[in-house]
């Protein structure tokens, strides 16, 4: 399932689709830590309100993620679904991965509606969102990942409208290289599960 995001202006007095842009992606993965091995072949869409570094946060929390059966959601367009899901055979969800810094609220809700909840947060606001919801958060089941901000700065400088990426994940560091340079995007894992990593 890919996103399919659309919002509206006007123009020349009348009201126009602003449609997403796409990118398309083909992931060598290598997950050393969970020994899993892969080629992704990613269509992502890119909604206009969506800068480069959450799209390419996104890819890289479906990469840590990619032994489960996941698709992409209408993300932004869907204030209702999380980023990045999989289901059951039977369609249940399964698992819910939210980006960004979401309310304790929607997450204690996410809980309510699938066994497995995460999220990845990796923007400027992430240190305070954490500080002022940690203590709610540290109640819920669920898990918490922190991309360094300046990692994830250095991997939206490789996108282009096709990639061919090789995406190794070792430790807590996604390495990455492109035909248009390499980086690397360390992570901290600030909760998981119910064990938490104490902060400040």
């Amino acid at each position: 399932m890919y996103h399919c995001h659309f919002t509206v202006t006007t123009y020349r007095g009348g009201w126009v689709a602003l449609k997403p842009t796409i990118y398309k992606l083909k992931i060598t993965l290598a997950d050393i830590e969970q020994d899993h091995y892969d080629t992704l072949n990613l269509t992502m869409a890119q909604h206009p309100s969506e800068t480069l570094e959450r799209m390419m946060a996104r890819v890289l929390a479906f990469c840590m993620n990619a032994r489960d059966p996941l698709s992409f959601t209408k993300g932004l367009s869907a204030a209702e679904e999380p980023d990045i899901w999989a289901h059951t055979l039977e369609g249940q969800l399964s698992l819910w991965i939210d980006m960004g810094e979401p309310a304790v609220d929607r997450i204690k809700k996410a809980t309510r509606l699938s066994p497995r909840v995460k999220v990845y947060s990796f923007n400027l606001k992430s240190d305070t969102w954490w500080t002022q919801g940690q203590a709610k958060f540290n109640e819920l089941p669920i898990s918490v990942v922190q991309f360094q901000w300046a990692g994830i700065q250095a991997l939206a400088k490789l996108v282009k409208r096709t990639m061919d990426l090789s995406v190794t994940l070792s430790g807590e560091t996604a390495y990455v290289a492109a035909e248009n340079g390499e980086c690397e995007v360390p992570w901290v894992p600030l909760q998981t599960n119910q064990s938490t990593r104490k902060t400040g």
